[in-house]
């Protein structure tokens, strides 16, 4: 096994752990999708804070793992075929973690492909619309006079918000009785919205009440509640 001091990355986050899965990430809600993925997968696993106040993520050392210069990446020393496996990309990590572990990945094919749409819907939409809306809600975008580009991502956050309302009629998560990776990309994502973008009003949540019932099932979740700490702020 190629010893994890080959890759630039561990001189700025020595591994204390070298056996383990390293995870360099921030509690946003992308990096807590691989946070919180460890957590429930209870795969064994060293995290780094990434601080984007000291721009950490520019660092010649992050890039040298992540060239997008993004969170979460992850490192892991167990990789495929006993090798050392670099990874970045939040859903080519849930993807990769489930598979390792065998779990929160349905094995049959058809029930496999359906969560990997759902999860294609939050990479695709969910994510990069909530986050717009965010910048355009919360951020430097507020203070922008001409509205129509808040308005045209509230309009399409509602959009959105009313496809993952209608799947989760009649539903316990995104695939009915089992929780998957699908649930761990997309819960994130709508308690930002609501919470820390402090969007619920604008976009009309209430009348999603669908979401807001299992956003609370999500947040009760043992793995999620310490997931969406790690790594801690310093």
């Amino acid at each position: 096994m190629t010893a994890l001091t080959a890759f630039p990355i561990t001189q700025k986050w020595p591994a204390i752990h070298p056996d383990r899965l390293q995870l360099y990430s921030l509690p946003t809600p992308n990096g807590v999708k691989a946070s919180i993925m460890l957590e429930e997968t209870g795969l064994p696993y060293e995290p780094h804070l990434v601080r984007f106040d000291t721009n950490d993520q520019m660092s010649p050392a992050f890039l040298s793992l992540n060239p997008n210069n993004k969170i979460p990446a992850i490192l892991d020393p167990n990789g495929p075929g006993g090798q050392p496996l670099a990874l970045w990309e939040s859903g080519a990590i849930l993807i990769y973690l489930a598979e390792k572990t065998g779990q929160l990945l349905p094995s049959d094919p058809a029930a496999r492909y359906e969560t990997l749409q759902w999860l294609m819907f939050q990479m695709g939409g969910v994510g990069p619309m909530f986050g717009q809306l965010g910048f355009f809600h919360k951020f430097a975008g507020k203070d922008y006079e001409d509205k129509r580009p808040r308005d045209r991502y509230v309009g399409e956050t509602k959009r959105l918000l009313g496809v993952l309302n209608q799947r989760m009629e009649g539903r316990d998560w995104i695939m009915g009785a089992d929780y998957t990776i699908a649930d761990i990309a997309t819960w994130p994502w709508v308690r930002n919205l609501v919470g820390f973008y402090g969007a619920g009003e604008l976009v009309g949540f209430a009348d999603f009440p669908h979401l807001a019932r299992v956003l609370d099932a999500f947040e009760k979740r043992p793995a999620v509640q310490r997931g969406l700490n790690i790594p801690p702020r310093n």
